[in-house]
């Protein structure tokens, strides 16, 4: 079974691959084009609701909402995978080491993983971007080292699972290296997994960039983001709720098709699919 016929399996995994698509050509338009400039500040025009000219109002000082949510979408999106990114490759490399070598080398990987474990993730990140600073690389290191305890706890428990097998201790046996058995045998078995872990830690990272940045420990104002856009219409709920509904919706949105994206590949994953 293909990827595209479990999408298509079901409708709502195709409507949720659909709207990942939208939210990644909104990105991508923010980056090329934007109906205004997100910046400029226009006091004449304050407060504005939707309309014609300006589809999503304006903010309190007459930014275009539209044109701040396409900006904010790049930064969320860019910051999550970068993010995910980060976290596969620091968890995948310790979690291999940690599995395949085994000994003391596991024994010092898993204790510093179960030590960052005990701490939630959120806190975890908060305090590690007090040692990174505020601003998108920050976030990005706080919240993909945050993440790499769990990939390495996956990647672990998968390659202790993969190594008294027949085809590795034969690698063993012919004399190939352990980098090139980890390479070639250990880490394609383990791809099923972090595939669908990854769509899991895409969306917590946009949740937690969103959250961060709603704190003001994101992205740095005045330029947008999703969670910073929410956290200035927060004071204009009763004269201006749409400060706060375009971009809450917007995560929302986000949340939900990313979520159903790693249902879907969760399902393409699964061994019990036995005609896959």
């Amino acid at each position: 079974m293909s990827l595209w016929t479990t999408v298509r399996s079901r409708r709502i995994y195709t409507i949720s691959a659909f709207g990942l698509v939208i939210i990644a050509v909104a990105a991508l338009i923010g980056v090329i084009y934007t109906p205004h400039d997100p910046l400029a500040l226009n006091v004449d025009s304050r407060l504005a609701a939707p309309s014609w000219s300006h589809w999503f109002g304006t903010d309190q000082f007459g930014r275009d909402i539209l044109s701040r949510m396409l900006i904010g979408a790049g930064v969320s999106l860019r910051v999550s995978l970068m993010t995910v990114a980060l976290a596969l490759s620091m968890g995948l490399i310790l979690g291999a080491l940690a599995g395949y070598f085994g000994g003391i080398l596991d024994y010092i990987i898993s204790g510093v993983v179960d030590a960052f474990l005990a701490l939630p993730g959120i806190l975890l990140a908060l305090a590690l971007i007090a040692v990174f600073g505020v601003g998108e690389m920050g976030v990005v290191v706080a919240l993909g080292i945050a993440y790499t305890p769990n990939v390495a706890r996956v990647v672990r428990g998968s390659v202790l699972s993969l190594r008294p097998l027949g085809y590795i201790e034969a690698a063993r046996l012919l004399g190939h290296p352990h980098l090139f058995i980890i390479i070639r045998h250990i880490i394609p078995n383990v791809v099923g997994p972090l595939t669908v872990l990854a769509s899991t830690f895409f969306a917590q990272a946009l949740l937690s960039e969103s959250a961060l940045s709603f704190l003001g420990l994101g992205v740095p104002p005045p330029h947008p983001s999703w969670g910073g856009i929410l956290a200035e219409g927060r004071v204009f709920m009763e004269d201006a709720p749409w400060l706060s509904i375009f971009p809450g919706l917007a995560i929302a949105f986000s949340l939900l098709c990313i979520n159903l994206c790693g249902d879907a590949l969760r399902d393409y994953f699964d061994p019990r699919n036995s005609d896959q």
